[in-house]
């Protein structure tokens, strides 16, 4: 299902998750209560939940006044909210917490995010292929677009920023893996030097390696990219790597 928002078959399990506590953190808003709103037809879209008012919620069951009024005012509470909060209540399929605030840091406004083809996506620190291609589809549905749109004309609203500037040089777009221990600085410091140039730093050997960069005890990563044959690199090579991207 590409629907998204607007997905009828995943209408209700999309509702708890936009209104989820790390998503909109909509207070009140449980499974009984999205059943019953669901049900009734009142709610189809994350758009109806901000046009709910006290005389809708009045007739549902176990809906008393105040129970009403603490709703309406979470539900107003929620259209202050964070860019990454917002990406995250979505539900784009494969984009979990971690990676909507990622998107959030990398594209700065939700316009830019939506605009970006597969390969500026996969800039973004741990999106690959996968995550690139399912917010590409997400954003392609017109259905998608108009639900963000009404949501937006309803008040929700986010403070949004600069893109981040991506780094220059010989290392974007490069994937490296490190193993052993190297001579001059730490596994963590080789990998801050090689994001800093643009290079990304993932654990596992595989074909889209384009570096590994070996130290003392290397083990079964070494011999992996040894039977690939990725680019194997000591510490003097990474320096190498890293002047040139300079």
């Amino acid at each position: 299902c590409t629907g998204g928002l607007y997905c009828p078959a995943q209408r209700k399990q999309a509702l708890l998750h936009f209104a989820g506590r790390r998503a909109m953190d909509i207070e009140g808003l449980g499974d009984k209560l999205v059943d019953q709103l669901v049900d009734a037809a009142i709610v189809k879209t994350p758009v109806d939940i901000y046009r709910l008012g006290i005389l809708a919620l009045a007739n549902l069951e176990r809906m008393g006044d105040k129970s009403a009024q603490n709703l309406l005012a979470a539900i107003d509470k929620s259209r202050n909210t964070t860019l990454g909060r917002f990406i995250f209540a979505l539900g784009i399929r494969n984009v979990g917490e971690a990676t909507a605030r990622d998107l959030a840091r990398h594209f700065g406004s939700l316009d830019a995010l939506s605009e970006a083809d597969e390969a500026r996506l996969q800039q973004v620190p741990d999106v690959g292929p996968i995550v690139a291609r399912c917010i590409v589809e997400f954003f392609a549905e017109a259905h998608n677009r108009e639900i963000i749109e009404q949501l937006r004309a309803a008040g929700v609203r986010w403070e949004e920023g600069e893109p981040a500037v991506m780094p220059a040089g010989a290392l974007v777009g490069k994937v490296f893996v490190l193993t052993g221990t190297l001579p001059g600085m730490s596994r963590d410091e080789a990998k801050a030097r090689i994001e800093a140039q643009g290079g990304k730093v993932v654990g596992s050997v595989s074909k889209k390696t384009d570096y590994v960069v070996a130290g003392a005890e290397a083990g079964s990563k070494l011999v992996k990219a040894q039977e690939l044959g990725v680019d194997i690199v000591d510490e003097q090579g990474l320096l190498t790597l890293l002047a040139q991207s300079t």
